[in-house]
């Protein structure tokens, strides 16, 4: 029986047009799907349904098309258009101003910041959520991860996170899981990128109990600030508002624990995770 590939829809959304895209240079270079997959190091099942967009690619993918192919970035600016398309319109925005951010301040009740995780950490909670399937929770958990990519670049955004103790205490997924990902935590209390303070118990209730906060400093000296909540999130541009939430912040900031203290009760936590 003769192989027929299945039909794409290129102009479905940015994914479809990253598979179409993958598909049309490989025929032009003469390659089967098992060819490419010997070429970039991969496996012919995952090529197959990227292209039939069935799978995000994987955040290694892109750049390995555009050197198989010579297409210089052409991958990457796909990928990168394919995977905001993983998010609701309004956190597509948040993840724009994001990418541009010198300064990220955030605050994390219940679980770290997305720029915090580690990736098993992340899956753990995003496979909480019902309504995700297997595929979905893989391809969110891609796009956290491919977040961080800043973070080990040339010019990385400086990052402020506070985190209620809480996020320390609350075991998510395996003890090694929570482990590793205290251990990650305690390397970015203070660096010359990044640092991190916590919130003790024994401060009591503040005004930011209740959700969580991320601050944007942006190049052009404006600033942008994003709440979420259990169900949905929501940005506000509007200075005066944004000045709000940073009056919020900075008391906030004033009544943790210093960086070594907030180290030290890090180092505690790890100890009772300690496989």
């Amino acid at each position: 029986m003769t192989f027929r590939p299945q039909p794409l829809t290129p102009y479905l959304s940015a994914r479809h047009y990253f598979g179409s895209e993958q598909r049309r240079h490989r025929e032009l270079a003469k390659l089967s799907l098992v060819q490419l997959a010997d070429i970039l190091n991969s496996s012919k099942s995952t090529l197959a349904r990227i292209e039939t967009a069935e799978l995000m690619p994987p955040p290694d993918i892109p750049s390995r098309l555009d050197t198989a192919f010579g297409t210089d970035r052409h991958f990457h600016g796909l990928y990168e258009l394919a995977r905001r398309e993983i998010h609701p319109d309004q956190y597509q925005r948040y993840m724009d101003f994001e990418a541009r951010a010198e300064v990220i301040e955030q605050y994390g009740a219940q679980a770290l910041p997305g720029l915090f995780q580690i990736e098993q950490y992340a899956r753990e909670l995003l496979q909480c959520q019902e309504d995700l399937s297997h595929e979905q929770v893989e391809e969110r958990v891609t796009a956290r991860m491919s977040r961080q990519d800043r973070q080990r670049s040339s010019n990385p955004p400086f990052r402020w996170a506070i985190v209620d103790e809480a996020v320390l205490r609350r075991q998510v997924g395996s003890r090694a899981c929570m482990h590793k990902q205290l251990a990650s935590l305690l390397e970015q209390v203070d660096t010359p990128d990044s640092k991190v303070q916590v919130m003790p118990f024994s401060a009591g209730p503040h005004s930011l109990l209740g959700g969580a906060l991320t601050l944007l400093a942006l190049p052009d000296g404006t600033s942008v600030a994003y709440e979420e909540g259990i169900q949905a999130g929501h940005l506000y541009e509007d200075p005066a508002v944004v000045k709000k939430w940073r009056r919020q912040y900075e008391v906030l900031r004033a009544n943790s624990l210093p960086l070594g203290e907030s180290a030290e009760l890090i180092r505690t936590a790890m100890e009772d995770f300690r496989p």
